[in-house]
């Protein structure tokens, strides 16, 4: 408490010092400069009452500022109170005449809860200190584990050697008939084994979109070598989780809709918690006891790289030493279809699936629809080495911007995007020429992927080397997972050396320099900096950076 009190003790006497000014400045107004006084007497006065106040300060039993607390020094509420309870005395009053009647004492000067005082203000003695924070290295974040379930399996290598191939994940949906729908595609997950990752009754309960995080989570912490005895040694207080969803749980609230139009005891009493995009996160962070940074972020298509740049920050700044981190989404359901549809964004492509995810290409007609989720575990780059875990690659930073344009289409200029891009490029500390591979948003809409092409030539055009390549051209649009999604297919490239195919690449819009796309088969690269880059309805954009662990 000593310490404390000398530490306000410049600030205390600086608010005693302006009370006393501002009431000295209103009672010589009235008391010291009757109009009826010739200049001699104003000044004779002026000086009777200074030595009066003088005296009065120094009796008033308010004024031991050196009798704080601990005998070290003030307390900010007992300097403050003296400030306000502190009267004139009746040496002030008697030396200029002015102790009349009590009814006129009263009205010349009121009583000290009208917070007027009299006082000679006093100077602070010195400035008040700001104790700077200590310069300290920035926490590097590396990449030490993937977990992804997609159309193209539920495995990182099965996953990515599929992309490698260019397989494509797109179908027919076969989840519900969907004869009257315009469009019946999408990448649908058929099937995916729940054993030894959900229990049989949560599984059951549960909407798909957390069914596919949970599993996606705990197979990222199985691929980055998190065994029992590893989790043991953790400190949960500063591990979290970090995994968004644009969609939420649509299938358990829509099937509560219809429960309701039976009657309210129909309703499923955990539709409402099951509904909640952070739920998802919270039953992992249960399941694993992480007591760390936990919530969930929802900015439509750009989730996932939000919650990966956001977990990040966590470790950055030392709130975190482990972050599971990314999205998820399943809204292959009729009301999730049909919303699409309504928005004319979706591909009629349904004779031939495998060609309806075509970015760049001229016959494009809008994006696939997929489902899924993207989980990396994030980890101080100490924490990782002191545990001997396997590094993949460093996460370098990224950044966030706005169109502020309009709800689904982007910027004419692009300039939301050319922003978010230098952006990430500068809280990164990478320079631009040292980007040679970037996983494009890309979803295959006649006005997105031109107006992204243009931002990303604008910034890395004169890039000798630069690849550019949509992993949604092979399993769509996986809405809030397709950011985490595509920073596994980012992270798997600088892994093995390999960039995968853009399929349906058959006639690429006029003007485009098709020298920078790859090709319809794998390329070799040596990844000297990666960008992903993720854009959402709203207008958000969302760029991150990885590059190889040096």
């Amino acid at each position: 408490m000593t310490g404390s009190g000398s530490l306000s003790s410049p600030l205390c006497t600086w608010i005693v010092a302006a009370c006393m000014s501002v009431t000295c400045a209103k009672e010589s107004k009235h008391a010291l400069s009757p109009p009826s006084s010739t200049t001699g007497n104003r000044s004779r006065r002026r000086k009777a009452a200074a030595a009066a106040a003088l005296k009065c300060n120094s009796n008033n039993k308010y004024n031991n500022y050196g009798s704080g607390m601990g005998g070290g020094g003030p307390s900010l509420q007992g300097l403050v109170s003296s400030c306000l309870a502190f009267e004139p005395c009746s040496h002030y009053y008697a030396s200029n005449g002015l102790l009349r009647s009590n009814r006129k004492l009263r009205r010349l000067h009121p009583p000290a809860l009208s917070g007027q005082a009299m006082a000679v203000a006093v100077q602070p003695t010195k400035e008040v200190e700001t104790k700077k924070k200590p310069h300290t290295k920035q926490k590097r974040v590396v990449v030490t584990g993937l977990g992804v379930v997609s159309p193209l399996g539920h495995e990182p290598d099965v996953f990515y050697n599929n992309l490698l191939e260019g397989v494509s994940g797109v179908s027919q949906i076969e989840a519900f008939d969907c004869a009257q729908f315009s469009t019946r595609i999408a990448g649908e997950i058929k099937s995916i084994s729940t054993d030894g990752w959900v229990s049989p009754k949560l599984a059951k309960r549960m909407d798909k979109f957390m069914l596919y995080m949970l599993i996606a989570g705990k197979k990222a912490l199985a691929d980055g070598g998190i065994t029992e005895d590893v989790m043991d040694e953790l400190n949960k207080a500063k591990c979290g989780v970090l995994i968004g969803s644009a969609m939420g749980g649509m299938k358990v609230f829509n099937d509560a809709i219809e429960a309701l139009r039976i009657s309210y005891k129909k309703v499923n009493p955990f539709c409402v918690p099951f509904a909640t995009t952070n739920m998802g996160s919270a039953m992992l962070a249960m399941d694993l006891g992480w007591m760390g940074p936990n919530y969930s972020i929802s900015t439509a298509c750009a989730t996932g790289n939000f919650c990966i740049l956001n977990a990040a920050n966590h470790i950055i700044r030392g709130e975190a030493d482990v972050m599971l981190c990314g999205g998820s989404d399943s809204a292959i359901i009729p009301i999730g279809l049909g919303g699409f549809v309504a928005c004319r964004a979706l591909s009629q492509r349904n004779d031939d699936p495998t060609k309806a995810s075509r970015p760049w290409d001229m016959n494009r007609d809008g994006f696939v629809m997929g489902e899924g989720a993207g989980v990396l575990l994030l980890e101080e780059l100490e924490h990782a080495k002191k545990r001997g875990a396997n590094i993949y690659a460093e996460f370098l930073g990224g950044s966030f911007t706005c169109d502020a344009y309009h709800m689904t289409e982007p910027r004419p200029d692009g300039a939301g995007v050319i922003l978010c891009i230098e952006k990430a490029l500068a809280q990164s500390g990478v320079a631009k020429e040292d980007v040679n591979y970037i996983n494009a948003h890309a979803t295959s809409t006649p006005a997105g992927d031109l107006k992204e092409y243009h931002a990303l030539m604008h910034c890395f055009g004169r890039n000798s080397g630069l690849r550019v390549n949509s992993t949604k051209s092979m399993i769509g649009h996986l809405l809030g997972a397709s950011g985490a999604v595509e920073a596994i297919a980012a992270v798997q490239a600088i892994r093995t050396g390999w960039v995968h195919p853009n399929i349906n690449l058959e006639n690429p819009e006029q003007g485009m320099d098709t020298s920078v796309l790859v090709g319809p088969k794998k390329e070799r690269l040596d990844i000297k900096a990666a960008l992903s880059n993720s854009f959402g309805f709203g207008g958000h954009n969302s760029s991150i950076i990885f590059a190889p662990f040096k």
